[in-house]
C-alpha cells in the first residue's frame, strides 16, 4: 500500500512522574474510559514538542518543560475501527513520547475534550488501572 492510500495521525505525549506519582488523564472516547498519558494529536502547524506541551496544558492545566525523547511507536487502525468514519482508508498512528516536568499551572480537568479527568496516580496503583498500552510501556 502506498502512503497516499492511508491517513497518518501524529501524536505527542508526556510522561510526568513526581514524588512517586504519575500524571494521567482519563480518555473518555472508548466504550470503557481508559487512563492514558497526557497528550494527543499534533496540529499541522506544530512540531511534536509544541503539540505535547499544548496537549498537556489542555488536558491537565499544567505548563510543562519537555526533557528527553523516550520513544516513538506506530500502529495501524483498520477503517472500521477508526473513531471518525472515513470510508475505507486505514490510519497509521505515529506517537512520540517525551519525559516532562511541571513548571507551572494548576491541576484541572479538561472540559469538552477527549479526556475528562486528570489525576496524580501513585505509581504502585498504576498496574490495577484500566490503562492504555502506552502507560504500560512507559510507566508500568
Amino acid at each position: 500500500m502506498e502512503f497516499t492510500d492511508y491517513d497518518t495521525r501524529l501524536g505527542a505525549y508526556a510522561v510526568i512522574i513526581r514524588d512517586e506519582h504519575v500524571l494521567l488523564a482519563l480518555w473518555n472516547e472508548p466504550e470503557v474510559p481508559t487512563w492514558t498519558l497526557p497528550g494527543g494529536g499534533v496540529e499541522l502547524h506544530e512540531s511534536p514538542e509544541e503539540g505535547a506541551v499544548r496537549e498537556v496544558l489542555e488536558e491537565t492545566g499544567y505548563d510543562v518543560e519537555l526533557g528527553g525523547l523516550l520513544g516513538v511507536d506506530a500502529f495501524v487502525i483498520a477503517p472500521g475501527k477508526r473513531f471518525e468514519p472515513v470510508g475505507e482508508r486505514p490510519q497509521k498512528n505515529v506517537r512520540v513520547f517525551y519525559a516532562a516536568t511541571v513548571t507551572g499551572g494548576d491541576l484541572r480537568d479538561e472540559v469538552g475534550g477527549s479526556t475528562d479527568q486528570a489525576r496524580w496516580i501513585p505509581l504502585a496503583d498504576v498496574p490495577a488501572l484500566v490503562r492504555e498500552p502506552m502507560v504500560r510501556k512507559f510507566v508500568g
